[in-house]
């Protein structure tokens, strides 16, 4: 009964505290809205000019800036452009005048789809060897791991891409080169499409957690808990499942929260390589059209990401150490 009281009272703070960093969103928001808007239009060109050509007489550009209301004073666009979106209104395309939020949101799963399975081959691949290489520091398989994972911080992703697409596509021929088929249509071939972007990202992401997670535990092996649990006779897998791996993975659940979050921004080189329907690739077609209704709208989506990842993993901090989550209430 006093376990199911806590329980209950531990979700209270944590939805409160989840609350408070929600509505601290706001003007975190506002202000990325004011810089995103400002920098934007820093671009060099316009939509009017794209549309307009090269040819295009002087007249015939101003009446097409005021027809897209590029003629009025920023400060009024910015107004303008924050009055919709707070109704909910992305606006249209300057191109094609399809609808912003349509745009975005057929992207959307395509990223999300793509971040989440380069996490998942991410964490598969560094936890079991960050958590062994922690257990043999100095050893053949330590000195292996960590030189492997430097390796990946040195290739560039893009490299790396090109290079698989060479080896799986073009020498094997068992994965596609490019593109992203209908689940619904072909889930096989889907599946085999998603391989190649997710597995260029994952070892990205691997090599990060990895480090992190070797040096974290390496520092909780050698507290004074943990090898008190040792002396009391505890079984080493025990103590490592039990006291020390929970307690490793606080700072690297902050890397893991930035690596997705980055991730659900859009790999924009990856997926403009593999021809990856995701935002990042939008974006790109954005700045080369100098859509501004586009472009904005994705960067408010990317920061959006950002902030919701970051909160998940505070809320997970709690999760794994309930102290946190106590003491982040209470300075709330």
């Amino acid at each position: 009964m006093l376990c199911a009281e806590n329980n209950k009272e531990s979700l209270g703070l944590l939805a409160q505290y989840a609350l408070r960093r929600l509505w601290q969103m706001i003007p975190v928001l506002f202000l990325v809205s004011i810089a995103v808007f400002s920098i934007i239009h820093l671009i060099p060109g316009n939509p009017a000019e794209i549309l307009a050509g090269p040819n295009a007489t002087p007249e015939q550009l101003a009446t097409l800036k005021a027809t897209m209301g590029l003629d009025q004073p920023l400060y009024r666009q910015y107004i303008i452009w924050l009055t919709n979106i707070l109704s909910g209104d992305l606006g249209e395309s300057f191109i094609n005048g399809y609808p912003v939020s349509k745009l975005i949101l057929q992207r959307i799963p395509a990223t999300v789809e793509l971040a989440l399975a380069a996490t998942v081959i991410g964490v598969l691949i560094s936890f079991p060897l960050g958590i062994l290489a922690a257990l043999r520091p100095r050893s053949i398989f330590d000195l292996v791991t960590t030189s492997l994972s430097a390796l990946s911080f040195a290739i560039p992703g893009f490299f790396l891409l090109v290079l698989l697409i060479l080896v799986f596509s073009l020498h094997w021929r068992i994965l596609p080169p490019s593109g992203r088929p209908d689940f619904f249509e072909e889930p096989a071939l889907h599946m085999k499409s998603l391989i190649l972007p997710a597995l260029t990202l994952g070892i990205g992401v691997a090599a990060k957690l990895m480090r992190y997670l070797r040096s974290s535990l390496l520092e909780v092996l050698d507290q004074d808990y943990v090898r008190t649990a040792r002396s009391k006779g505890l079984r080493s897998n025990v103590v490592v499942v039990r006291h020390s791996v929970p307690n490793a993975l606080i700072p690297v659940v902050t890397i893991l929260g930035l690596q997705l979050g980055d991730l659900l921004s859009g790999a924009i080189i990856i997926e403009t390589i593999y021809a990856w329907p995701g935002v990042g690739r939008l974006t790109i077609q954005a700045i080369e059209w100098r859509d501004y209704s586009i472009l904005q709208a994705n960067v408010l989506f990317i920061v959006i990401a950002f902030l919701l990842v970051n909160l998940l993993a505070d809320l997970t901090y709690g999760w794994l150490d309930p102290r946190i989550r106590f003491e982040n209430n209470q300075a709330g």
